[in-house]
């Protein structure tokens, strides 16, 4: 997978396979019960999350989640594979919560710029927040790329693994 070209934080990929999704899905379970300690892995009904654990687990490290479809028109005989790479939850939802709060931040000093402005009052310090919130983004979208950069060699490893229970 192409990491570097991606502008989105959380990568993406499309899979189909001419397999019966329990066929997969039994994959999955087999291999589970034979898999390095490097890796763990939870399934639960068609979902499927795998992850890096052990002493290569940081809290970059990335997270493979994988939901099974069954293609239409194949009777049941092929699979859709939806994966998506993604930091821990927690600390994805920080970082939205981050996001949330800069917005809010930029929205809220945004009215009070409007405000002033129609008051015909001084509005520079709250352009300067606003403006400082946009850097705040900006900030926050090169953090995460360089997290996402961190943990590119554990992403690799965790397609690898996958690749190989979909050949096993």
């Amino acid at each position: 997978m192409k990491t570097n070209k991606e502008i989105r934080l959380r990568l993406r990929f499309l899979k189909n396979v001419d397999e019966n999704i329990d066929v997969i899905k039994q994959k999955f379970i087999n291999h589970r019960k034979v898999i390095s300690p490097d890796f763990f892995m939870k399934i639960r009904d068609n979902y499927i999350q795998f992850t890096i654990s052990g002493e290569k687990h940081q809290y970059w490290s990335p997270h493979l989640s994988i939901v099974l479809e069954e293609m239409e028109g194949n009777e049941k005989n092929a699979t859709h594979i939806r994966g998506l790479f993604g930091p821990a939850q927690t600390l994805w939802t920080f970082f939205m919560f981050l996001h949330f709060f800069v917005a809010g931040t930029f929205l809220l000093f945004g009215m009070f710029a409007y405000s002033n402005y129609t008051l015909k009052e001084p509005m520079m310090m709250d352009l300067v927040i606003m403006f400082f919130m946009v850097i705040v983004w900006f900030l926050l979208y090169v953090i995460a790329r360089q997290l996402r950069e961190k943990g590119n060699d554990q992403m690799n490893d965790l397609e690898n693994e996958f690749e190989k229970i979909l050949a096993s």
